[in-house]
């Protein structure tokens, strides 16, 4: 498997120096199937499908090109060319019909199977095409990815007929299911996100008061701005559902001087955040307590997550709400802090498989199942979505940066899939597929301390 460069261009080799000319094509310059062979699947016996199957590698067939072109001009301006595995060529064509002679990206695909998977499955076998090294990028991978979210094809019922003819040769949250998807996820090892995450380890959208701010330094202020919406007051006591390597649970301990209970079921970052609270003098103030969410007990004058309900699962929204019915004081404050969208939809089945099983980012009109459950009333909602475009384009830049000692970790198949994910993550932020919601909510009635959001913005983040 071909190794790409470091960098988050992620490029591959000059692809036109290894094409010849005379075999670059525009996808108007590419015969179609004749009327009356259909839509080109249709004209090939099973047998002659089979074959062309079993030779993934074998000079480019008709229907091969046929599909690239089809594909191509499903999208105007198409700034891409496709490379295909015996070297023949297709630009993309401009809002004026002619070819793109200097596209912006070039995508390389390795075989026939690898072709026609991604006709199948787009959305899922792009992504895994390019980890598993059978599709190649040259040119901006996170750029990429924003032109295919934002580009809509003309011809979605072409798509589906292509999936109806290929499905014959390719085969197409309960506590247990919480602790073993989250450890797939987050015991991977410290070491490996120490080397591209922020120095506290925080991995959450940071927030960006100045565009000044380093990775680092939003990071904090994102803390911050959560402690001034909640208006934390010394001596309360805080409950954190999902505490992640603990840097929340001990700033606000420090810094507002309140009580944290702290819940997590990963084990690898529980003991890294007991570390750190002996460390730093603050077990008195801090109790990191490895239980699931529906474990949670006591009563508290602050509820706050982070970055779990995505991991909770729509179907759960009502026992979340009893959980925090059960807790928060009536005259207590909560926020939940999360990824979420505008279309209940189903997570990328690439990014649900690789990455995050079992989540599901939530709409508000989902979360509102929470409150209901919960007796509270919504209070403010502010959405941090471009917050979390830079935040995610800060880590894939560290990432790239760290990509030799990943490989030397793991291999260079995990490299490529965390490469897909972080840029994958900032196109879908940037073009408004993905959001990031932080909500606040009180009991109903509750006595509102202040009626303005001013205090929350009077203090800008300064070095502590």
């Amino acid at each position: 498997m071909s190794s790409l460069p470091s960098s988050t261009t992620a490029e591959t080799t000059d692809l036109r120096s290894e094409t010849d000319p005379a075999r670059t094509h525009s996808p108007s310059t590419v015969s179609p199937p004749s009327p009356d062979e259909g839509d080109g699947f249709d004209a090939l016996s099973d047998e002659q499908f089979d074959e062309a199957w079993q030779s993934p590698t074998s000079s480019s067939a008709s229907l091969d090109r046929w599909l690239v072109q089809r594909l191509l001009t499903a999208y105007r301006p198409c700034p891409v060319r496709v490379v295909l595995w015996d070297g023949a060529t297709f630009d993309g064509l401009g809002v004026d019909g002619r070819p793109i002679r200097d596209p912006e990206y070039t995508v390389r695909i390795a075989s026939r199977q690898s072709l026609y998977r991604l006709m199948l499955k787009p959305e899922y076998h792009f992504l895994e095409g390019y980890a598993q090294g059978t599709i190649e990028v040259k040119g901006d991978l996170a750029g990429l990815l924003r032109f295919l979210h934002q580009a809509q094809p003309d011809e979605e019922t072409f798509r589906d007929r292509i999936k109806s003819q290929m499905r014959r040769v390719l085969p197409v949250s309960t506590r247990t299911a919480s602790r073993k998807n989250i450890s797939h996820h987050y015991d991977i090892g410290n070491e490996f996100y120490r080397i591209w995450l922020d120095k506290q380890l925080l991995y959450t959208c940071a927030y960006y008061e100045t565009d000044k701010l380093s990775l680092e330094e939003a990071q904090i202020a994102k803390m911050h701005h959560i402690c001034r919406k909640l208006r934390l007051q010394p001596g309360e006591k805080v409950i954190e559902a999902g505490c992640g390597w603990g840097a929340f649970a001990l700033h606000m301990a420090r810094h507002y001087d309140v009580h944290v209970q702290a819940y997590n079921i990963s084990k690898e970052q529980l003991r890294y955040a007991r570390e750190r609270a002996k460390a730093e003098g603050l077990e008195d103030r801090v109790e990191f307590i490895e239980e699931d969410w529906r474990g949670i007990r006591g009563s508290c004058d602050a509820f706050v997550s982070v970055g779990m309900l995505e991991h909770v699962g729509p179907e759960n929204y009502g026992e979340l709400g009893t959980v925090i019915r059960s807790c928060l004081k009536s005259d207590g404050r909560g926020l939940i802090h999360t990824i979420g969208q505008n279309t209940a939809t189903p997570l990328n089945p690439w990014i649900e498989r690789r990455i995050f099983p079992g989540a599901q980012p939530p709409t508000l009109k989902q979360m509102m199942e929470i409150f209901q459950a919960s007796g509270t009333a919504v209070l403010d909602v502010e959405n941090l979505r471009m917050h979390y475009a830079r935040t995610l384009h800060h880590w894939l830049e560290r990432f790239e940066h760290a990509a030799s000692a990943v490989r030397n970790m793991f291999d260079e198949t995990f490299v490529r899939v965390w490469r897909m994910y972080l840029a994958s993550s900032q196109a879908a932020f940037e073009t408004g597929r993905l959001e990031l919601f932080q909500t606040l909510f009180a009991p109903v009635g509750h006595p509102q301390a202040a009626t303005t959001r001013a205090d929350w913005y009077e203090h800008l983040w300064t070095s502590p």
